[in-house]
């Protein structure tokens, strides 16, 4: 019985999904209304602010590797918003220097200002607080602000380390027994949202519910006991969504962490409102006060409120670097403009034009006809690499900065020698004697795993240069990355198909004088007849 031929897949089927894959991509960017990439600082400029760090005790010189575990922090919390080509420098002995492009002034200084101390507290009573009033309604506030100074401002006790974890569950024990004295409750009474009470781990603290996830024109306060858990027992906090409408911050403990939390939780479980609560408290405001019915086991927890994508994001981000081994003070807040200017940025536009247009001019003097292959791969890849440049610079952060807009312009060699590689195939196979619709197919079989494993050495480069590199190099090893994978796309699925398409076609499939196939350019002889196949089932020959 004969095997039946295996049937080949039109060339125009892939053809069409890689459009629809382009249109899909062109129309999530025109509903996202966004239809330029963002620029990178050395491009269009950005906010700059300068840090002047000090030790958390107030004396003595700061340490340098202090001063370079926070340039790490705060480099990790920027990158955390995207790939933006941000610039975060020590100068001098204590100061740091941050710079990112397309970031408003305020956002960067809420990132990077914050020193993230979180913990966990049990709370004993909620009241509504006074804050900013609505509007047409006067709020009676005391005349003079209340004095908090009486109060503790340093620990009675010394925290147990954290691998004397029965110390720990003792203390915590002690911690959740604690209640407050009648001095707690008058100062509670009289304190108000904006106050300054100390925040020590063994002591209550008098705190508000954070301005961003209240609503209305009032804030609740709350009189919270001693820390239960510290905040760097938090392995990890990841922000997604609840539900199809909130967002919220997922934490993980870590094993101590995550024992004094289901120890805690046990306890809280069986108080009633408000002592079942537990706060999360970040940086003296409380971000969260939820309730507990039931020990909570897995060492996990979550952070609710009224937080936005953005807002959880760097919620998530700023709990999950840590917090500033190093006190900072806000020196310096500046929006700089682009350090090269439009002259530059034309001259490297010029640059890639003249480039590209000599690989179009070398495209048709030595492939003819079949140069309008590389021509439309080209204005293909291009086409695609400015939609996810686009895409992701709004989805991701993702900056174009000049080392990045060489990383694109490189793209242009990598498409055309793609299709070098391919061509070479074909007049390998053409020498052999097939046809060319035949040396098309067998030439691509040849030529496809020659251009996977270069495009799969350039890609591994990027990837390395992306990991160790910091700053603008980081941006191009990206660019390069992504121009790579797009030239992948563009040989398998729009490339050969169209050269098959093409070679259907009595022109290129006859190898016409024009067209880039005759005999002469392939190297053939006109006289030498494309080699005979033999049938399957009977082993003649057919011309």
């Amino acid at each position: 019985m004969a095997t039946p031929t295996p049937r080949r897949r039109h060339p125009g089927v892939p053809l069409i999904g890689f459009f629809s894959v382009i249109a899909l991509l062109a129309l999530i960017m025109v509903l996202s209304g966004t239809w330029t990439p963002k620029l990178g600082l050395d491009l269009r400029g950005g906010s700059t602010i300068i840090l002047t760090a000090s030790n958390v005790s107030g004396s003595g010189s700061v340490d340098s590797a202090s001063l370079e575990q926070a340039r790490t922090i705060i480099q990790q919390r920027v990158d955390g918003l995207g790939v933006g080509e941000a610039e975060i420098t020590t100068s001098g002995s204590n100061q740091i220097q941050v710079s990112a492009p397309n970031v408003q002034q305020d956002e960067l200084v809420e990132m990077v200002g914050q020193t993230a101390q979180l913990a966990f507290r049990k709370v004993y009573a909620v009241q509504q607080a006074a804050a900013d009033p609505p509007a047409g309604q006067a709020v009676a506030l005391p005349s003079v602000p209340a004095d908090f100074s009486n109060r503790p401002s340093e620990p009675t006790t010394t925290l147990p380390a954290p691998e004397d974890v029965a110390a720990r569950q003792t203390l915590l024990t002690e911690q959740l027994a604690w209640t407050p004295s009648d001095q707690d409750n008058s100062d509670f009474s009289n304190f108000q949202c904006g106050d300054n009470v100390p925040d020590v781990w063994d002591q209550p603290l008098f705190a508000c519910l954070r301005a961003d996830v209240a609503s209305g024109g009032y804030q609740v306060k709350y009189l919270l006991g001693p820390r239960l858990i510290e905040g760097d027992l938090v392995d990890q906090a990841q922000a997604g969504m609840r539900d199809s409408l909130t967002w919220a911050v997922q934490l993980s403990f870590s094993s101590l962490g995550g024992t004094l939390f289901a120890d805690a939780t046990a306890d809280l479980a069986l108080q009633s409102s408000p002592m079942n609560q537990f706060a999360i408290v970040l940086d003296s405001d409380v971000i969260s006060a939820p309730s507990v019915s039931a020990r909570i086991p897995d060492g996990s927890a979550e952070i609710t409120g009224s937080f936005n994508q953005t807002t959880a994001t760097n919620l998530a981000n700023v709990l999950k670097y840590g917090a500033l081994p190093l006190a900072f003070e806000l020196s310096n807040v500046d929006t700089v403009s682009a350090t090269l200017g439009a002259d530059q940025l034309q001259a490297g536009l010029i640059a890639g034009g003249i480039g590209l247009l000599l690989v179009i001019l070398y495209s048709f003097l030595y492939y003819r006809g079949l140069g309008v292959v590389v021509v439309a791969s080209l204005a293909v890849a291009m086409a695609t690499t400015y939609l996810l440049i686009v895409l992701l610079g709004e989805s991701v952060g993702l900056a174009l900065s000049l080392p990045g807009l060489a990383g694109v312009i490189v793209a242009i060699g990598i498409t055309a020698d793609s299709f070098v590689i391919f061509f070479e195939r074909v007049r390998d196979d053409a020498r052999e004697g097939r046809s060319i619709r035949s040396a098309v197919e067998t030439g691509w079989q040849k030529a496809r795993r020659t251009i996977i494993v270069a495009d799969t050495v350039s890609l591994l480069s990027a990837i390395i240069l992306f990991i160790l590199a910091i700053g603008a190099v980081k941006g191009f090893a990206f660019t390069l990355g992504l121009t790579t994978i797009v030239d992948l796309l563009i040989i398998f699925f729009f490339t050969k198909p169209l050269v098959s398409l093409l070679v259907r076609t009595d022109y290129f499939g006859q190898g016409k004088k024009g067209s880039g196939l005759e005999a002469d350019h392939l190297g053939v002889s006109p006289t030498r007849r494309p080699r005979p196949r033999r049938l399957p089932t009977t082993g003649k020959e057919q011309a």
